[in-house]
């Protein structure tokens, strides 16, 4: 049973300057440095970024696989059986609520911009692994980006904090994920200085996926209304400022009115649009090509998995793979205290299987639909979507799909919609974490913070957003988003062990 739909209430007590402030200053540096030279900030991104990949992309592959496996332990073991919060205690949201608001969440508008670039870029260069079939290969490689080993990462932190959260009593900081290892002295002498380092990372992914998606709103807007101009700073401004205000109304109405209703419409939405681009498009050449993109995916899981497939050659792993693990780990520490939030009153089991399961299942019926039309559409019109991509860039492929589907000026603006409201959703969760990390005395019953911190990091998510996606470009937040997701891959590696001992422990206790 479900708690009645009422938001805890909003948290009135000190801010952890401690946690807000080190994160902006050098955020405002990298932005004023965009501004005033940004070939060199993305000079020196790139240089950062490579020396990580070169020297630890193999601990991004191997720590994924390795939370895949622990999570199957966690399922199969007693800590299975453990319920969020105490056998005693009631649900926050029902099962489709939590459904919805986990998978909008968790999306964000990657699924919607790079779920139909993506495969389209692999089918125009692919590596060795996919000369012999360039679409099997694009489709089996966005199911290893999208499905199980992402949302592992997500369900990994998700689980700790929850259990640390509502069943240990820890506070509501990302050091409670460590606290299995170090003890609950890790919230004295190192908790704000993990969050403050966590908060850099989540706004440096935050400001990417924005940046993202507001290239894919004005690539669909510019087609919606004829013409092929790039993006001018005022804009990408004007469409980055109106995310800003509706994720931040959002958010300041807090979990149960404003995140609630965007997740119901977004996942409805969703579900709609793919259905029907799957029957509309070209249904039998997607579902063979889907099958067999799914068999190649069994069965080079293991070896893409831990980057040993031969075919894959180390810069495309890294401009690709390793690139989508930093993503996900700079996402995740925040986002970890999110899902687990919702999860009170449920099973670790029923945890898995909506966090891991259901979402990776939905992500992947979203790969087929349209990145399966998109890479048959590619192939049978002589490479339309591969000359939109490399003619107007990536926001232009999904407007070029949706050309050759009937109802374009229905479809294009359902799409442009759900777009919008994936960001603003997937934003509100995060701002909503973010600003209670900033606040003191958060607890089970008062997990709100203020609405004038969330205010503020809706600002700053924005300024920094529009700085870099129109003086560094796509590249210069890709690359800054790799950067954030190094610490927070340590900080889950951390947590990892910790579960690890959790599972153990409950082979010879009652109470975990």
């Amino acid at each position: 049973m479900a708690v009645p739909l009422n938001d805890p209430p909003v948290v009135q007590s000190r801010i952890r300057y401690s946690v807000l402030l080190p994160p902006l200053v050098p955020l405002l540096g990298c932005a004023l440095f965009a501004l005033r030279d940004p070939l060199a900030l993305i000079g020196l991104a790139r240089g950062a970024s490579d020396w990580i990949l070169d020297h630890f992309d193999w601990l991004f592959s191997w720590s994924c696989a390795a939370f895949l496996l622990l999570l199957g332990c966690v399922y199969f073991s007693p800590l299975g059986r453990v319920i969020i919060g105490g056998d005693k205690t009631r649900r926050l949201l029902p099962p489709w609520r939590w459904f919805a608001i986990t998978a909008c969440t968790t999306i964000a508008t990657g699924i919607l911009f790079w779920g139909i670039a993506e495969p389209v870029y692999h089918l125009s260069a692919p590596p060795s692994a996919g000369e012999g079939a360039p679409a099997v290969f694009a489709l089996s490689t966005l199911f290893l980006h999208w499905t199980l080993t992402p949302y592992a990462i997500y369900t990994v932190g998700g689980l700790l904090f929850a259990l640390g959260f509502y069943n240990h009593g820890q506070p509501f900081s990302l050091s409670t994920l460590l606290a299995p290892v170090l003890g609950e002295r890790v919230h004295a002498y190192g908790g704000a200085a993990i969050d403050a380092l966590c908060l850099f990372a989540l706004i440096a992914g935050m400001a990417a996926a924005l940046g993202a998606g507001s290239l894919a709103l004005h690539g669909g807007i510019t087609g919606y209304a004829g013409g092929d101009a790039g993006a001018t700073p005022t804009q990408l401004a004007m469409i980055i400022g109106s995310i800003v205000v509706a994720f931040s109304i959002s958010a300041v109405s807090g979990l149960q009115r404003g995140i609630r209703v965007l997740s119901n419409y977004n996942i409805i939405g969703f579900l709609l649009l793919a259905v029907f681009v799957f029957v509309a498009g070209p249904l039998r050449e997607t579902v063979s090509l889907a099958g067999r993109a799914v068999l190649d995916y069994l069965i080079t899981f293991v070896p893409r998995n831990l980057g040993l497939d031969p075919g894959i050659p180390k810069d495309w792993s890294h401009a690709w793979t390793s690139f989508y693990w930093a993503n996900w780990y700079a996402w995740a520490p925040v986002t970890a205290l999110f899902l687990g939030r919702l999860a009170r009153g449920y099973s670790v089991r029923r945890f898995i299987e909506v966090n891991l399961l259901a979402t990776s299942l939905f992500g992947a019926c979203w790969m087929v639909a349209f990145g399966g039309t998109a890479l048959v559409i590619d192939g049978s019109s002589g490479e339309l979507l591969s000359a939109a991509l490399a003619a107007r860039g990536p926001e232009a492929v999904a407007y070029t799909l949706l050309e050759q589907l009937p109802g374009l000026r229905v479809t294009a603006a359902v799409f442009l919609l759900l777009v919008f409201l994936s960001y603003v959703t997937a934003a509100d969760s995060n701002v909503s974490a973010m600003s209670a990390l900033c606040m003191r005395g958060i607890g089970p019953d008062s997990a709100e913070a203020s609405g004038g911190i969330k205010l503020l990091w809706g600002v700053v998510i924005g300024g920094t957003s529009w700085v870099l996606v129109s003086f560094a470009g796509l590249d210069g937040i890709r690359l800054i988003s790799t950067l954030g997701g190094f610490p927070a891959m340590l900080l889950f590696l951390v947590g990892a062990v910790g579960l690890s001992r959790l599972v153990i422990k409950s082979f010879g206790a009652d109470n975990i």
